[in-house]
């Protein structure tokens, strides 16, 4: 019968581990938003000011996608 447990806890450990590379695919999209950002403000300096606040909404949904996948490893880790 602690087999059966031991099995659970490897498969949500796993998981966790799993969930977790959604973290590093929020912090890839963080890094695409702000290059593309740079480079449209290089290339026109003066619309870049008016740009900045799109700038900040897309970092904030990337990274938004890196907290849920944060919280679904932490559920994974700590409901079982």
């Amino acid at each position: 019968m602690a087999v059966e447990g031991d099995i659970v806890t490897m498969g949500a450990m796993i998981g966790a581990g799993l969930a977790c590379t959604g973290m590093g695919g929020a912090a890839i999209g963080v890094g695409h938003v702000v290059s593309n950002y740079l480079s449209g403000a290089l290339r026109n300096p003066n619309a870049a000011s008016s740009q900045t606040a799109t700038l900040f909404i897309g970092i904030a949904f990337a990274e938004a996608l890196g907290i849920f996948s944060f919280l679904v490893a932490l559920l994974l880790m700590y409901a079982v």
